[in-house]
């Protein structure tokens, strides 16, 4: 039989196990979003680059 101070382990345990995944999810979602912000920084930054030194060979 389960009582109720078994019950609210079971609500508490399942609680915390969903609130760690949706950290880890929010951690995962955080990491792909600054490595694409990186990565277009650095594309932008070539692309002005080459954009200068062509503008320097007219």
């Amino acid at each position: 039989m389960v009582t109720s101070r078994h019950f609210a382990d079971i609500g508490y345990k399942a609680f915390s196990g969903s609130m760690m995944i949706l950290t880890l999810y929010g951690g995962y979602l955080c990491s792909i979003r600054a490595y694409r912000y990186f990565q277009r920084r650095n594309k932008l930054k070539e692309a002005a680059e080459n954009q200068t030194s062509e503008i320097i060979k007219d």
